[in-house]
């Protein structure tokens, strides 16, 4: 999750370097049909990328490079807007919201620390990256509809593998591919009803004493991403949200306040913010009942029992899972526990948690772990015992081993061939204008960069 993390704080850091460059200079340095490049948006991108080089120097050329990516962002508008690409404001509006929220719970869900960090409250980061935001899933969807119909052939994969040379096929660290059997703590009637009546409690002091939903959600909320932000999930399309939220969130009028509500996640109190066709921005307080320690222990015994089964061979790890395990993702995947940083089913070493990695070391291909208590993204206490499928050795990159990596490299190298070699065709159809007055003495340099070439021969562009 680090890489993840980290991608979405630079996405936010350049924004604030775009707004402290433009506060500086402001020049219009390229025009692409309707949309125009400044000098301050390719200074922003090479502070971006100075701070990703970590000290290394970026290259000779970096500014054009950078420059020449900023066009090309700007055709892809340009061609958008001819084609009648467009996105919604509920779908900028959910990724706005989901990045912003990614970042406060990489804060610990405090609004004063990302407002001392970005100098802009998380809701002014949302209005001020909502043009740029637009822009880039406009981008992205253009550039789907441009390679929905690449594919790749295995004579292809051969030869891109076979062009590699030998002395540089990456290296493959040590693999695991591995199952799971998971069990969740029941929650026992006592603590079921407590979460109940505190849940019910709080709906009263909103009706009957007027007390705020935002002041109580940050106080009182189990789901503390939402919390710091006074309970508010933003805006959502249907299909969401869990079915029992939903029904009675679609049931409410603007600001009016729900009973409570049951989930597989807990408690829910809801108000509703707005509703537009099959989009709602609600609030929720969310009341977890809590797993006491007899519920965690009868849910190990239980998993323990299933494990003895397998290993007695009484059944098999599969049919553990099919009818046993409680992890509906990993079970729809034949137990497989996907990487969430490659969205494969395999992990070296050093990306496993802890608790999984120390329980398989040592063990051999087909050996079943004891069991493990682990906790979810969510703040879940659950129980898993996990299969070591296949384990790979340090090796070199090979077809019969690696064919699945190397199918999607020489795919994703496939598209971009293909998306330059598009964006290339695209010119001549398009008004581009390079403002040679604004790029300054530096303009022989700029004319030298071959990747700038196609754009200064572009037959609108000024000598």
């Amino acid at each position: 999750m680090k890489k993840i993390w980290i991608s979405v704080l630079l996405w936010a850091l350049c924004t604030v370097l775009v707004l402290a460059q433009r506060q500086q200079v402001d020049k219009v340095i390229g025009v692409v049909g309707n949309y125009i490049i400044l000098q301050s948006d390719v200074e922003a991108q090479l502070k971006l990328l100075e701070g990703q080089s970590q000290g290394a120097p970026l290259p000779d050329d970096a500014r054009w490079l950078v420059f020449d990516q900023l066009l090309a962002n700007a055709l892809m508008l340009a061609e958008a807007e001819q084609d009648s690409v467009v996105v919604g404001d509920i779908e900028v509006q959910a990724q706005l919201d989901t990045r912003v929220n990614q970042i406060l719970a990489y804060m610990n869900n405090d609004p004063k620390k990302f407002k001392e960090f970005y100098n802009m409250s998380p809701m002014e980061m949302k209005d001020f990256m909502r043009d740029q935001m637009r822009d880039q899933l406009v981008q992205q969807r253009m550039q789907q509809q441009i390679m929905s119909s690449i594919t790749i052939t295995p004579k292809e994969v051969k030869t891109f593998f076979n062009d590699i040379p030998k002395d540089s096929l990456p290296y493959f660290n040590s693999e695991v591919e591995l199952a799971e059997i998971v069990v969740k703590p029941k929650i026992n009637p006592i603590e079921d009803a407590k979460a109940r009546r505190m849940a019910r409690n709080l709906v009263l002091q909103m009706v009957e004493d007027s007390v705020d939903f935002a002041i109580l959600a940050r106080k009182y909320s189990d789901d503390r991403a939402s919390a710091a932000l006074g309970g508010d999930l933003g805006v959502q399309p249907r299909g969401t949200l869990v079915p029992e939220f939903e029904a009675a969130a679609y049931q409410l009028k603007p600001n009016e306040i729900s009973e409570v509500v049951k989930s597989e996640f807990g408690y829910h109190i809801i108000q509703l913010i707005n509703r537009l066709g099959n989009t709602i921005n609600t609030r929720h307080i969310l009341i977890r009942p809590d797993i006491t320690t007899e519920d965690r222990e009868a849910a190990y015994q239980y998993l323990d029992s299933i494990r003895n089964l397998i290993l007695n061979d009484s059944i098999s790890f599969p049919q553990g899972i099919a009818n046993y395990s409680e992890e509906d993702f990993s079970k729809t995947r034949a137990g497989r526990i996907m990487n969430p940083m490659s969205g494969e089913p395999y992990f070296e070493l050093g990306d496993l948690e802890p608790s999984v990695y120390f329980a398989i070391d040592g063990l051999n291909q087909g050996d079943i772990t004891k069991v493990i208590e682990y906790e979810t993204r969510t703040g879940d206490k659950q129980f898993r015992i996990v299969k070591l499928l296949t384990r790979t050795a340090p090796h070199a990159a090979n077809l019969t081993d690696d064919y699945s990596k190397i199918r999607t490299a020489a795919l994703e190298s496939k598209k971009g061939r293909y998306i330059i070699d598009w964006i290339d065709s695209k010119i001549a159809d398009n008004y581009i204008e390079i403002k040679i007055e604004n790029l300054g003495a530096e303009i022989t340099e700029a004319r030298a960069c071959g990747a700038l070439k196609k754009w200064f021969d572009a037959n609108n562009v000024r000598p």
